[in-house]
């Protein structure tokens, strides 16, 4: 859960008038030692202005077909969508639309065993 730029500073203020260690603080409140100490260095160096909580960087997906291989494969699913399997040419234009640059499709474009 991420915590707003307010509710950081009042755990640091928490933490400077605490008569308990920092461990026994950040204990009983919750929070991790090394994101506290992030936090507070943030704090030191940027005032209130650097607790605005970080972005985060957007998803990435390491499986992602690529747009044109992706249009090509509904392409061909709308094409067949009526038909028989049977009447499939073996991988014909399934093998057209893959390359070796696209090995995602490399287990579709091969006859199965």
């Amino acid at each position: 859960m991420r915590l707003s730029q307010a509710e950081k500073m009042e755990i640091i203020r928490i933490v400077e008038g605490s008569q308990l260690s920092l461990r026994q603080t950040l204990r009983e409140l919750g929070v991790g030692r090394s994101t506290f100490s992030g936090w507070y260095q943030r704090y030191l160096e940027g005032g209130y202005d650097g607790l605005v909580p970080a972005r985060s960087a957007p998803q990435r997906f390491w499986n992602r077909i690529p747009d044109e291989v992706r249009e090509q494969v509904v392409e061909i699913a709308l094409e067949r969508a009526n038909s028989r399997p049977e009447s499939w040419p073996a991988g014909s234009r399934m093998r057209k639309a893959t390359s070796s640059q696209n090995p995602v499709f490399t287990a579709f474009s091969r006859p199965m065993t």
